[in-house]
């Protein structure tokens, strides 16, 4: 055994140590109780699931206890829940910090409340996290880290505005009446009497949440991920400097193995190497050719340090040219592969439509741009634009990409297996289990060819494509539909304020 574990002694002793670390709330628990029932072997210590500091209370200065609690809850990877609680003067807090890593990007969610089940809706809120009440256009600035969910929120901006409002109606009596809107409409919200209504979550760091459910309809949930700026990595601790002359440390990245066409070689013109490489711009210096890599300077949307961005333009048939970009950091090993389309913005939006019936049809090529969304009704799926970005993959792949980020969410699993181990999300509500295992099955079926379903591709920028197996004969397994833009989509690609003639009045 230990010959076997030579290799990835740490990596595997890493493991053990974080599931040891890091379990579901509900197998801690399990495993307590059943400990409780059959009693300790003789000289077995006793499981301690939460850990008892002795702290300083910053309230009277006396002694006191804070509790801490390593676990793993669904959709929000590991966390620490810290309890402080003094018996002096009564003062108590609960808080929760992320003990997972920063993600390589932040995140947006956006969820549209109609119904009492959407009260109930899991939040994790980091304490990095702006979250807003987007009809009362009221923000919950970066603070404690809170899990709850929307009606928890809710209860808690409640509570804080009504804790000073007499006060506030005897010094301030204009802001009271205001500050006493509020507090109603936050009941009434509450009480379901204000449906619809619109919550975000905005997280530089990416840990953040607000619970996706299968079968959700367009415009219900959204989430969307952006670069950091300089400043929010400055805030996390990512964004220092880079190192002055004579101090530079190694790159620490690990060495990459991505695909032969991303590598900066075969460049028109060829690129320098050593340190001129990364801030190197060949882009400008030719036309752009097809099949050959271009470099340019960027800033790593991890680190903020130099970085160099390849670019690859090639030629789908019977579509159009499209732009593969991949940037690698040699510093914190960021890597990013993105797919974009160009040309000019057509008058209508087009929805494609392709009836997956044969393992032949996972092998199709598929490009979603970054503006479409992706629906399969039989598989309660629905992927709404900005989600994953653009990419250029096959039926397959977009779909089991899709299970292993859903699956890595939903039960804190990295890899695509259908089969989820036991005790895997035992926090989660039995319910809400039932429904994830049915999907991931339904979503498992369709993957390994054994269920037909209907992929679509709603694009309002028609950037997007679906291999043709009759080219240049029409498919008929797929259909091609022209739309009218909504008003909501023109707003949302900013072609209502675009003016491109008579601009220089």
């Amino acid at each position: 055994m230990a010959q076997q574990a030579n290799g990835n002694g740490e990596r595997l002793q890493g493991a053990s140590l974080a599931q040891d670390l890091f379990e579901d709330m509900g197998r801690k628990a399990d495993s307590v109780g059943l400990s409780s029932q059959n009693g300790h072997a003789e000289g077995e210590s006793e499981q301690k699931v939460v850990e008892e500091i002795e702290s300083l209370c910053m309230n009277c200065h006396e002694d006191g206890i804070t509790r801490l609690l390593l676990t793993r809850i669904p959709f929000f990877r590991e966390i620490v829940i810290m309890s402080f609680d003094c018996t002096h003067c009564g003062f108590r807090n609960n808080e929760i910090q992320s003990a997972g890593e920063i993600q390589p990007k932040g995140a947006r969610y956006a969820l549209r409340v109609e119904k009492d089940a959407d009260l109930q809706r899991q939040v994790v809120k980091s304490d990095i996290c702006v979250f807003r009440i987007e009809d009362l256009d009221l923000e919950i600035p970066a603070g404690k880290g809170q899990y709850t969910n929307v009606e928890g929120v809710l209860s808690g901006v409640r509570t804080d505005l009504e804790s000073n409002q007499e006060a506030r109606m005897e010094q301030m009596p204009e802001v009271g009446e205001k500050i006493a809107g509020i507090i109603r409409t936050l009941a009434d919200m509450m009480a379901g009497r204000k449906y619809p209504f619109m919550v975000s979550a905005d997280d530089p760091s990416g840990n953040s949440w607000i619970e996706w459910t299968p079968g959700d309809a367009a415009g219900k949930w959204a989430k969307s991920e952006y670069n950091r700026t300089a400043a929010q990595n400055g805030m996390l601790g990512l964004g220092d400097d880079v190192p002055a002359p004579g101090h530079e440390h190694h790159a620490t990245a690990p060495d990459t193995d991505i695909r032969p066409e991303y590598h900066a070689a075969g460049m028109v013109p060829s690129l320098p190497t050593g340190d001129e490489a990364p801030t190197t711009n060949n882009v400008d210096e030719s036309e752009i050719v097809e099949d050959q890599v271009y470099s340019f300077p960027a800033s790593c949307p991890g680190c903020t340090r130099p970085c160099a961005t390849n670019m690859k333009m090639v030629n789908i048939p019977y579509f159009k040219q499209v732009v593969l970009m991949s940037t690698v950091c040699e510093s914190c090993g960021y890597r990013s592969n993105e797919v974009k389309t160009g040309g000019e913005v057509p008058e209508k939006g087009c929805k494609i439509t392709l009836q997956v019936r044969t393992k032949e049809d996972l092998s199709r090529d598929i490009l979603k741009s970054e503006s479409a969304a992706l629906v399969c009704p039989e598989l309660q799926l629905r992927v709404e634009p900005g989600t994953m970005g653009g990419r250029f993959t096959t039926v397959e792949g977009i779909l089991t990409q899709i299970r292993k980020d859903l699956r890595g969410q939903a039960f804190g699993l990295e890899d695509g297996d259908a089969v989820v181990p036991d005790g895997a999300g035992d926090s989660m509500p039995t319910e809400s289990k039932r429904t994830w295992e049915d999907f991931f099955s339904s979503l498992g079926d369709a993957i390994e060819g054994r269920k037909p379903f209907a992929l679509t591709l709603e694009d309002p920028l028609a950037s997007s494509y679906v291999q043709s197996l009759t080219a240049p004969e029409p498919d008929p397994q797929i259909e091609v539909e022209e739309y009218e833009r909504t008003e909501e989509e023109l707003e949302d690609l900013g072609l209502n304020d675009m003016k491109t003639e008579g601009y220089e009045a």
